[in-house]
């Protein structure tokens, strides 16, 4: 890491031997950069292809599997990766889960499922969104239920449909004669 910062101040001093105006701006752009950085490396995690871990995997960042993983997995306001090596039996919960490997078991996603080329979903899937990509495998159900509009949706409109469906089974009968005629 040293080397980098290394790397990153000889260019700074090369603008700033140009233009000093310009060396104050230009330091403080690697500096914002940097701990973005910083930040981006210690919220990602990578199981890597020889692990294999059985049980429960929880977490609040991102995380890379590519090894093997049995049981559940839950990262319900983060990103879980499965790469193309990475082979998973398990339930998984995230907020976006992305298959470049293979998953068998149900898949919850707050946001988005994508089974990118590749990659393969034995299982049912639950996301608003789901995106599957030509040469992807997928076997199981989708519910794309959206958690936004079944809120306003459920309590005004849930009510209405019972009441109605009450009053419906009078007429129902009159349709089986016809049908009976």
């Amino acid at each position: 890491m040293w080397k980098r910062d290394e790397a990153v101040r000889p260019s700074g001093q090369a603008a700033g031997t140009a233009a000093p105006p310009q060396q104050a701006p230009a330091a403080p752009a690697p500096v914002s950069a940097r701990p973005e950085e910083v930040r981006t490396a210690r919220d990602l995690v990578n199981i890597g292809k020889s692990v294999v871990i059985k049980g429960e995997l929880n977490g609040s960042e991102d995380l890379t599997v590519e090894g093997h993983v049995e049981g559940k997995i839950e990262l319900k306001d983060h990103v879980l990766t499965i790469g193309p090596n990475g082979k998973i039996k398990a339930e998984v919960f995230a907020k976006a889960v992305i298959v470049l490997g293979e998953v068998t078991g149900n898949v919850t996603a707050s946001e988005k499922v994508d089974i990118r080329d590749n990659g393969s979903v034995d299982g049912d899937i639950i996301s608003p969104r789901v995106a599957i990509a030509e040469g992807a495998h997928f076997r199981g159900s989708v519910d794309m239920q959206r958690a936004g509009a079944a809120r306003p949706a459920g309590p005004s409109k849930a009510p209405e449909p019972p009441k109605p469906a009450a009053a419906v089974p009078g007429p129902i009968p009159q349709p089986a004669q016809k049908m009976g005629v």
